[in-house]
């Protein structure tokens, strides 16, 4: 039997999903071979981390890479990766759960009277492993989660109503409405709570017939809680829909009469309306634009603030509120980086939203250990070459083209690469040791290279991974030919492609399969990327003894957003020193990481090499702005008396020359395959399933692709390489959540 040749170009989450579950059967190498070509020296693309041996091996990131506890499929996928790994017990980060801590504490900030307030919030932790959860849950199950988080909000504005003397009795007079509340009462009158002081009025009100039926918002919502928790209950039944319907209005027109008035007032009043508002407005829109019945596809006609405006939410305090730019942050939802113009779908975002918050196990977020590339890169390639799996690094993707097979069908015929360096051993080994943990460096092992082009490399400052890099034209000048390339041919050299390159890398790179098959060319055209950038400091001063004093019941330190632009989101990430390799005595006490779209509308031509320089500047100008101009709102001991930064709060490297601030570190994510991948509206119509090519023998994968979830995610990503897994050997057959977009009748029930 002639085994089935698998190329792989890309080396991120998606591509390396697919090649795990591709080799999880143990005779896997009976049936198939598998090759993967990587651009430069490492794995990881969005997700690629690199250890800076110049500076105490210090990780250098593309963001924060901060996984949320909601990622299922990412989490059980890693799980059984360091389970097959089984590195010995003394290694660091032998397991993924010393690799990965769960986190609770997250703070958003809020900008109120010409000043920034922060938000701290403290997420339950929820017993159990993210591995072991599921998305796979009905939109009746989210109304049901969602309403038990507003009964919470709503009790406690109650509360403090009642303390400010504000009327809490809640009057139903129309006939109509109170069949709806008689309904839902002959539902629950056996297990009805009569521990409320407002429950024996509303039991009597019903059963003589009043005229009028007396309730309180907590105790409406306690016994609507108790209706929707009924395994009987499903949207189906339109009395059902009614009942929430009507008791959420009512909420609402409470709301409105007698807590508005008293928000400004109140920073806690304000947040609990917020979060009650929007839970309101999701509910609402759940069932009026019947997302229980076709699916969260339905609504991503709309921007996700249009879909909350439409459905009720409170423009004043709610639609622009810190949880939804946090979320627009989240997903760097500003296309060209234009903080002015968000776009987000509206399916995608409540999706999101609610998983994010509903699902998650042990924490909300998980906070990585060391950098991505060392917690999922390094060990993915390790099982992967431990499995058979080969690997070729320093090879460019730069074209494709299209033919057809012995039986007429539509193939990728031809996979052209570039050989970018010539090696100076047989097989490069990309890992480097830092204190015991494999990592993959933040440029090539140049010892591994031929020397003269390893020279040239670092005289010339040359960049492997960059689009718009110069070495084409240095090593044509020095040797006097191109670099060399080379031609995978369908039937002989490879088999099945799987594309694992960005979406934005597609004009660049698939213009023959583009102009052939026109829904490729849509899927090119409307999912849209954003170029995004980052920093991160290392300080020799605590959060505390910045200023950044909230504290918490979880004592951790803060995952921020919400903040101002150009950098909007920090995480606190001082858990990464002891992974660095600082020495003993003279070492960071914390560091900072920083995060958010980058402005950029146009990209030249690859010959335009001054760019990515020109790019990296105008990052290091935010950079500098962020803390000349705005960091004294989180970290106001950082400024003297004249409100000057201090920039000697930085921690300085007594073995470098540089200054202090060129020390820290910077990128501008502009690359095709690293810009984010977004969601604006409209766009999941476009997206092709695994194999949705005209193509029979490509498979596309990345969180660009037709998934659960349509997101620049990890999530998506895994999503995306499991589907492409199976779609070629029928392994992992269940993808937990894959359905959401769906109807239901496609759905898990």
């Amino acid at each position: 039997m002639q085994k089935e040749k698998i190329t792989i170009v890309g080396g991120g989450v998606a591509a390396m999903t697919a090649a795990v579950y591709l080799t999880e059967q143990a005779d896997w190498q009976q049936k198939r071979e598998i090759t993967v070509y990587q651009q430069g020296w490492r794995l990881g693309g969005k997700g690629a981390s690199g250890r800076n041996s110049h500076f105490a091996e210090r990780i250098e990131e593309h963001g924060l890479h901060v996984w949320f506890g909601a990622y299922v499929n990412s989490f059980r996928t890693l799980q059984g990766v360091y389970n097959s790994l089984n590195r010995p017990a003394t290694r660091p980060l032998a397991t993924w759960q010393e690799a990965f801590k769960p986190h609770s504490f997250i703070a958003l900030q809020e900008y109120i009277d010409n000043e920034w307030q922060t938000w701290p919030i403290d997420f339950p932790t929820v017993a159990g492993n993210p591995a072991d959860g599921s998305l796979d849950i009905t939109v009746w199950d989210f109304v049901t989660m969602t309403l038990a988080w507003l009964k919470k909000w709503t009790e406690d504005i109650e509360e403090i109503c009642e303390q400010h003397h504000a009327e809490t009795r809640l009057v139903t007079k129309k006939s109509r409405d109170q069949s709806l509340l008689k309904y839902m009462y002959q539902k629950i009158k056996t297990d009805i709570d009569h521990t409320l002081s407002s429950t024996k009025q509303f039991i009597n009100d019903i059963e003589s017939d009043a005229g009028e039926i007396i309730s309180s918002p907590r105790s409406l919502l306690t016994h609507l809680l108790q209706f929707s928790s009924q395994q009987t209950t499903h949207t189906d039944t339109q009395a059902d829909r009614l009942v929430i319907w009507y008791i959420v209005r009512k909420l609402k027109r409470w709301f409105k009469a007698q807590v508005i008035d008293l928000l400004d007032d109140s920073p806690e009043l304000r947040r609990l309306f917020i979060s009650a508002d929007l839970a309101i407005a999701m509910l609402t829109g759940l069932i009026k634009d019947k997302v229980y019945r076709d699916g969260f596809a339905v609504i991503n006609c709309y921007d996700f603030r249009q879909w909350l405006e439409k459905n009720g939410a409170n423009k004043a305090y709610s639609v622009n509120s810190a949880p939804i730019r946090g979320f627009y942050d989240l997903v760097f939802a500003y296309p060209d980086g234009d903080f002015n113009k968000p776009d987000v779908e509206a399916g995608v975002a409540a999706l999101a939203m609610l998983r994010i918050g509903l699902c998650y196990k042990g924490g909300v977020m998980w906070k990585m250990q060391a950098g991505m590339g060392d917690v999922i890169f390094a060990p993915v390639y390790e099982l992967l070459k431990k499995r058979g799996v080969k690997f070729k690094f320093f090879h460019q993707l730069t074209n494709l083209e299209a033919g057809q097979d012995t039986q007429g069908k539509a193939v990728v015929s031809k996979v052209e690469l570039c050989q970018q360096v010539k090696l100076a051993v047989g097989e490069y080994e990309p890992l480097v040791d830092v204190k015991g943990l494999p990592c993959w460096p933040s440029e090539p092992i140049f010892s591994q290279i031929e020397p003269s082009q390893a020279h040239l490399l670092q005289e010339y400052q040359i960049n492997l991974e960059s689009f718009w890099t110069s070495w084409p034209e240095v090593y044509e000048e020095q040797f006097k030919k191109p670099l060399p390339s080379i031609k995978l041919t369908h039937g002989v050299d490879f088999d099945i492609l799987i594309l694992g390159v960005s979406v934005a890398s597609l004009e660049h790179l698939a213009s023959e399969l583009i102009e052939l098959d026109s829904n490729l060319a849509k899927q090119s055209q409307q999912v849209k990327s954003v170029a995004t950038q980052a920093c991160q400091v290392w300080l020799n001063k605590t959060d505390q003894q910045l200023g950044f004093d909230y504290s918490v019941l979880s004592k951790e330190k803060p995952i921020l957003s919400g903040f101002v632009e150009p950098f909007d989101t920090w995480a606190a990430m001082a858990n990464l020193i002891d992974k660095e390799d600082w020495p003993k005595h003279n070492a960071p006490v914390n560091i900072a990481y920083f995060c958010s779209a980058l402005s950029c509308n146009s990209y030249p031509a690859a010959t335009n090499h001054q760019f990515p320089i020109k790019m990296k500047e105008a990052v290091k100008a935010n950079m500098k702005n962020l803390f000349n101009l705005d960091m004294s709102a989180l970290w106001p001991n950082a400024y003297d008396s004249n409100n000057q930064f201090d920039w000697q709060v930085f921690f300085n490297d007594p073995s470098s020359i540089l200054p202090v601030f060129e020390q820290q570190y910077w990128r501008a994510n502009i690359d095709p395959s690293e810009r984010y991948v977004l969601s604006v509206t409209g766009s999941s119509q476009y997206r092709l399933a695994t194999d949705g090519t005209m193509f029979n023998n490509l498979r596309i994968t990345g969180d660009w692709i037709k998934t659960g979830v349509n997101a620049g995610c990890v999530e998506a990503a895994v999503m995306a390489g499991m589907q492409t897994s199976r779609s070629l050997c029928g392994y992992p057959e269940i993808i937990s959540g894959e359905y959401a977009f769906e109807k239901t009748d496609k759905s898990i029930k």
